[in-house]
């Protein structure tokens, strides 16, 4: 069987507009914490899932730093392909979201994924930045 990792990800998505409905989402994720692929957009997949500790500790902290640098009172830059029973979840980094005043042509990658589907490298023009690095590497030691 294929892995279909890219069609999925360039599949249907319900935005996650809510703090609230982020939180729920996270507790959806972390009801079945077996399976999930931590990924970061544009470089080399995860050849392992996590395990329950690992998807934890990237929930809590991808968390905190989106509420932290997302200073708005909606989340808006995640997105599920299921509320209740997610499998792919794209989350946008708050400092690369493009502009909402004009179209570029320009492709916006999420930053991070979960998936339950093993990630295949998703090629990424932006640059990342130090912090982001540094912050994936503190998490994971360069892979999850």
């Amino acid at each position: 069987m294929p892995n279909d990792f890219a069609s999925r990800l360039n599949g249907n998505f319900v935005g996650i507009l809510k703090w609230d409905d982020l939180t729920a989402l996270w507790t959806q994720v972390r009801s079945n914490p077996e399976g999930w692929y931590a990924s970061l957009i544009g470089e080399e997949p995860p050849q392992a899932t996590m395990d329950r500790d690992a998807l934890a500790r990237f929930i809590t902290e991808v968390d905190t730093l989106l509420r932290r640098e997302h200073d708005y009172n909606y989340c808006g830059i995640v997105y599920a392909d299921d509320r209740q029973t997610p499998g792919l979840i794209k989350i946008y980094d708050p400092h690369n979201l493009g502009s909402s005043c004009g179209h570029s042509g320009a492709k916006i990658e999420p930053r991070w994924v979960l998936s339950r589907v093993q990630p295949t490298r998703i090629v990424d023009d932006a640059p990342l930045p130090g912090n982001r690095r540094h912050w994936w590497q503190s998490l994971f030691g360069g892979h999850p």
